[in-house]
């Protein structure tokens, strides 16, 4: 018993204790903002928020920059989509619940690319550009900055980029040695197929109704 949970939780004993019920915290938070998420509640950005901020705090110590930039973005993109969600038009949101239009697919790929290349340039300029982990780091940091335009966007395809985002995410982080981020993305990604179908289940509603 004692070797499973070496394996799982070994690299903890040398963090300090304040860090670790930090990284709980964010945990917590990060899957109430991403259940709100699921449910279309606008409260999935004020959580997701307080959940960005003690990550950009953790990873900024951790040297973890691509993770850093990530939760830095999310916290600038859950502003501007807590402003898009409450924006209405005679009581009804501006911005339902929708599919992306080809021009928005065009911005999702220039979003990807532009990301790409500027994490790329940060890492290098940084040294930080060792290894596969980079590589890696790099795309996930690209999928989830789409993921989180379209969510402020409430285009349903959102979903799917956070799926994949999160399925890597689960093995890096654990190899990483954040046995407790990286259970958080498994159990981000059983939301994110739930949400999908929720989304989905909402749209298909409206078109029976209209």
């Amino acid at each position: 018993m004692s070797h499973i949970f070496n394996f799982f939780f070994g690299q903890y004993a040398d963090y300090q204790t304040i860090d670790i019920v930090l990284e709980i915290v964010a945990v917590i938070f990060g899957f109430l903002s991403v259940l709100f998420s699921k449910k279309n509640n606008i409260l999935v950005f004020p959580t997701g928020m307080i959940s960005t901020c003690i990550f950009v705090y953790l990873l900024l110590k951790w040297q973890l920059l691509g993770d850093m930039m990530i939760n830095a973005y999310y916290f600038i993109m859950s502003v501007f989509g807590w402003y898009v969600w409450t924006r209405k038009a005679d009581g009804q949101p501006e911005n339902p619940i929708s599919r992306t239009t080809k021009k928005e697919t065009k911005t999702s790929i220039a979003i990807f690319i532009a990301t790409l290349l500027f994490v790329f340039i940060v890492y290098k300029t940084f040294d930080k550009w060792t290894g596969w982990v980079a590589y890696v780091d790099t795309v996930t940091t690209a999928t989830f900055f789409v993921g989180m335009w379209l969510m402020a966007k409430r285009k349903i395809e959102n979903w799917i980029y956070w799926i994949i985002g999160d399925l890597i995410s689960i093995p890096l982080y654990f190899y990483k040695g954040f046995t407790f981020t990286s259970f958080q993305y498994l159990g981000f990604t059983l939301i994110a197929i739930f949400g999908y179908l929720a989304w989905k289940k909402h749209l298909n509603n409206n078109l029976q109704t209209a």
